[in-house]
């Protein structure tokens, strides 16, 4: 089991800010799960305009911090960096529900199962939470490919 800073993260995804979702990893178990933190903030680039006098997450950034940590957890799986032959792209994301609103000051924990990886596609199951109070889960499936620099 893994923990990861910030650092760790930003050597496996090619994201940065502000679209890197992710802060940090609490636990990671190579090719089963990973618990990964992305702190919510008052200036957050898009709560000016998601909705300006009642901030609220856009749900397709909550799917997007889960994605980003099923993306270091096939990196951290299969030992590759950011520098490295290989990317992670997101082919399909299947039975997303969003249950309740993230705001700014919420801290989402994000979680994330390896269901199945068969020849460099990988199925993960992923949810969010804020203070153990589920608010949105899908099924994600990324696949690898070599990178065109």
């Amino acid at each position: 089991m893994s923990i990861l800073s910030i650092e760790d993260i930003m050597s496996m995804l090619p994201h940065r800010y502000p679209f890197l979702l992710v802060d940090k990893v609490l636990e990671c178990v190579p090719f089963e799960s990973i618990v990964a933190v992305k702190n919510v903030t008052y200036n957050e680039p898009f709560f000016t305009g998601h909705f300006p006098t009642s901030p609220v997450m856009p749900g397709v950034l909550i799917l997007e911090s889960m994605a980003q940590a099923t993306g270091v957890l096939a990196f951290h799986s299969a030992k590759a960096t950011s520098k490295s032959d290989a990317m992670y792209y997101l082919v399909g994301v299947d039975k997303a529900r969003f249950k309740s609103p993230v705001v700014p000051g919420d801290q989402l924990i994000l979680r994330a199962n390896l269901k199945r990886s068969i020849r460099g596609i990988y199925k993960f199951e992923a949810t969010a939470h804020v203070d153990d109070k589920l608010v949105s889960s899908a099924e994600f499936m990324t696949t690898e490919m070599e990178r065109e620099d």
